[in-house]
């Protein structure tokens, strides 16, 4: 494996080595001197066009963990923003050698662009609508410590499917794992394509809670979107809103996942935000792991 593009071009065997190297990892975050050597010369560049505090973070801090040197270069008042391009951008990073990329932009298929242009391995952190590979990772990985297995288990994905990189990752990574993927959203949050999609798709949410023991609720794209895709927030809310009386309906053991940034009041309420049963901020303590896990299988070499 030299970059991750995709979940879809993982294996089963690759995608379990990767969880399997995060519960390794994992173990480090509990020691008091939380660095390991293992990337100590190797540099590692964030390149993000898009905004995003908690996967550059998380990347960041994944990354100093190794030993890595991290490079973060923002799109924003850099020479991108002067108009350089992205394949411009890409030799420039790679007369500075960097050993991974690890790229967010707001184009699908980004980041396999720049995979064509770069000798070090490419992480998409993110490409437009397309995909989020990490995130869905981080997510399988979140369900496999909850749960204990991702084998059979039952994940209703729920909300603007639309304009999710997060629900197509995660649909092709947990069906490769042998989990049951349901999309529940208003037809007009469905891709066109999702019929190709490995998965079902319900616009029903109250019938699809009882069996469910994930609910993943994603966040309403409203900056993705020009023009209405569902008549009022309230109404939205109504239908595939998250509340403790919908919660009470779920499996007693099911939790609720959010990657996150949670509009409270909209996709989930309060209540169940802050209850022990949504996995959240597990997931962001996971997703360093997982990246670091990420990191160590592509850049150590081995």
């Amino acid at each position: 494996m030299r970059h991750l593009l995709s979940t879809g071009d993982l294996s089963r065997d690759e995608a379990t080595l990767i969880l399997d190297t995060a519960t390794e990892l994992a173990q480090v975050g509990d020691r008091s001197v939380k660095k390991l050597p293992t990337l100590r010369g190797r540099t590692v560049v964030n390149l993000f066009y898009e905004d995003s505090t908690r996967t550059r973070t998380s990347f960041e801090l994944a990354a100093k963990r190794l030993s890595a040197d991290v490079i973060n270069f923002s799109a924003k008042g850099s020479s991108v923003s002067k108009g350089e391009s992205l394949k411009d951008t890409a030799l420039t990073l790679q007369a500075m050698g960097a050993d991974g990329v690890v790229i967010r932009h707001s184009a699908s298929g980004a980041a396999h662009r720049l995979a064509n242009w770069v000798d070090g391995s490419v992480l998409n952190a993110g490409d437009g609508t397309h995909e989020h590979p990490t995130q869905a990772l981080l997510d399988a990985f979140t369900m496999r410590s909850r749960l204990g297995r991702l084998e059979g288990l039952r994940v209703a994905v729920v909300g603007d499917i639309l304009h999710s990189r997060v629900a197509r990752s995660n649909v092709l990574l947990l069906t490769t794992l042998g989990a049951h993927v349901t999309l529940v959203a208003p037809p007009t949050l469905l891709p066109v394509s999702v019929h190709t999609w490995p998965c079902e798709v319900s616009y029903d949410l109250d019938t699809v809670l009882p069996k469910a023991d994930v609910v993943m609720m994603l966040r309403v794209q409203a900056e993705r979107m020009h023009e209405s895709f569902f008549p009022s927030t309230r109404e939205y809310s109504r239908n595939y809103g998250l509340d403790a009386e919908r919660l009470a309906r779920m499996p007693e053991d099911a939790i609720v996942m959010h990657p996150g940034p949670m509009v409270r009041g909209m996709e989930i309420s309060a209540e169940v935000a802050d209850s022990p049963r949504c996995t959240v901020t597990e997931q962001v303590a996971n997703g360093v792991s997982l990246r670091m896990a990420v990191l160590y299988l592509l850049l150590s070499g081995s």
